[in-house]
This record gives C-alpha cells, structure tokens and sequence, in this order.
C-alpha cells in the first residue's frame, strides 16, 4: 500500500470513485443536506476537480495499490473551511446545466445547510482538519486507515498546526477507530430539523499534534 497526493492525472484517473467512499462516511448526513444521491454525486464528482473547493483533490492523500484505488483522505488547515464551501458555488451552473439536478433542489440544499452547519462548530486558527477519512469496504481491517490518519497527523504538524480535529456522526463505528488512535470527544452538537430526519448528534473529536 503506497500514500500518494493527487495530482491532475491520478484526480482523474479515480474521479469516479470518490463520490462513494466520501458518501461512506457520513450516508444519513449526507442524505440529509442533498436530498438526493444523483445530486450529491454531481457536486462531489466536480468538487473534485475543482481546486480549493470542499472535496477537491488538492487536499486528498490516497491510498493505492498499484493503480486501485484504497482508500481517501481529505484535510486542509481549518481556516479553509469556510472557503471551501463557498467556492461550491461556483459549480452550480454546470451542474443546473447538466440536467443533474433542477432549481428547487439547489434551493432545498442550501436552506438544509444553513439549519445544518450548527453541527460543524467553528475551526480555530492552528486547527489541521479531517474532512473525509473512507477506505473502500472490501479492504477495511488493514491498517489503511491508520496509515491514512497518521499521514494527516504528520501532514497538521509540518503546516504547524497544534491541533488535529474532524467531524463524526456519534453513532459511526468509526468513532471506535478515532478514539483508539488518541482522539477525543471536544464538542457533541444537535440541529432540531436534522435531528427531526435522523441525523444523530455530531462529535467533534480532536488531538493535540
């Protein structure tokens, strides 16, 4: 198993699997906020050549066998954050275009985010970010995920941040997996409406690097 940044070959050579393992983490989240699969697809497929955008491959590590793709990582400094969603706005024309999706659903998104983005609390300054953390189902059980954290680990210290932090539905095994690797549980938050469509509490968990 190799760790690999992305560069524009590798981006899209895997930009069609990179809509299921982002999905992966976080399916009732998700299903949530777009309201629909075809939709989250659309932005996330064309997120991801989008430089600076939320799940863009400029911030992605992956991990690779040969050429099959294993597992993601997606992190930035936290300050970025916020800047990441907004350049999301620069897809929706295409996407409108493309016929994936109609004005109301666009409209639908934006109004679920807005309840919804209480349950990301604010990234301070020196904050290294996990956004997406997946490996694909079949190689689960291997270790890729610890190398993938400890390569987002080495990654927070080298940009100088003190502080290692994602978010994580409560109820995701994966919180087992974060909690064994020294992440702990800093802040739970709940949103009426999501928590009305069966979106659990969201942990943020985090670390001292």
């Amino acid at each position: 198993m190799d760790l690999i940044q992305v560069d524009q070959q590798r981006a899209k050579r895997y930009a069609k699997e990179i809509p299921d393992l982002v999905y992966a983490t976080g399916p009732i989240s998700y299903e949530y906020h777009f309201g629909s699969r075809s939709l989250f697809d659309a932005v996330v497929s064309r997120s991801w050549l989008t430089p600076g955008s939320l799940f863009a491959a400029d911030a992605a590590t992956l991990a690779v066998e040969g050429d099959e793709l294993l597992g993601l990582m997606i992190a930035f400094d936290g300050l970025e954050y916020r800047n990441r969603i907004k350049a999301l706005d620069t897809l929706w024309p295409e996407i409108l275009e493309s016929g994936a999706c109609r004005e109301e659903d666009v409209s639908g998104l934006l109004e679920r985010s807005e309840h919804a983005h209480w349950l990301n609390p604010v990234l301070r300054a020196g904050v290294y970010y996990v956004h997406a953390l997946s490996v694909k189902p079949q190689h689960r059980g291997k270790q890729l995920g610890v190398g993938l954290l400890n390569a987002a680990m080495e990654d927070g210290r080298k940009s100088e941040s003190t502080v290692l932090e994602l978010d994580v539905l409560s109820d995701n095994p994966a919180v087992h997996f974060y909690s064994s690797m020294g992440l702990k549980l800093r802040v739970e938050s709940r949103a009426p409406d999501p928590e009305a469509f069966g979106v659990p509490p969201e942990w943020r968990m985090g670390m001292s690097l």
